[in-house]
């Protein structure tokens, strides 16, 4: 039985939910979506007030920002300040606007197909994991006019791109999905 399932009324296009919804449920959803979302924003606001954007601010370090590690096992990871106009690895920064529609069509496809198919509560999970990242990174875009990048990792000397909470939230659910959907192929 879905946990969640949209009506849309004829005329006014409004978004009904039937009385047949598993509250407790849907609160579950609700709350992982208000924890993904309120920890992206609060760590970018940290990130945007409290970190120099500038490289050589911090002098003592050689990538800017805040090492919480330096060398353990070969890898380091520091809070830093980055801004990124595009997506993943900088990809479409030329085209913001067009990115940022792009964004929204996602966002909003997501969000009716949460709605309108009938779904297990482990499969509308991540949905509502990628959902509350993309939103993150969409409220970036449309008040800084960039999505601001925080978590720097270096691999054995491989400086692996900068990221944020939302990415992480993102990769997380997508994750998650391909391993659900994987194990129900394998029960069948």
């Amino acid at each position: 039985m879905p946990i969640l399932q949209c009506k849309l009324k004829r005329s006014w296009s409004v978004v009904n939910i039937r009385s047949t919804v598993n509250i407790r449920l849907l609160i579950k959803l609700a709350f992982f979506f208000s924890i993904v979302l309120i920890a992206d924003i609060l760590t970018k606001y940290l990130t945007q007030y409290y970190i120099s954007a500038d490289p050589y601010y911090h002098f003592g370090y050689p990538y800017g920002g805040v090492p919480i590690f330096e060398n353990w096992m070969g890898i380091e990871f520091s809070i830093v300040h980055a801004t990124n106009r595009g997506m993943a690895w900088g990809l479409l920064s030329s085209m913001p606007h067009l990115l940022l529609m792009a964004r929204i069509v996602l966002i909003i496809g997501m969000i009716v197909y949460l709605c309108k198919a009938k779904l297990a509560f482990k499969m509308q999970l991540p949905l509502v994991i990628i959902i509350a990242g993309a939103l993150g990174n969409v409220v970036d875009a449309a008040f800084y006019g960039h999505v601001i990048d925080m978590f720097k990792f270096v691999f054995w000397g491989y400086h692996f791109p900068v990221f944020n909470f939302a990415d992480s939230a993102i990769f997380c659910g997508v994750s998650f999905l391909f391993i659900q959907s994987f194990f129900e192929r394998n029960h069948e």
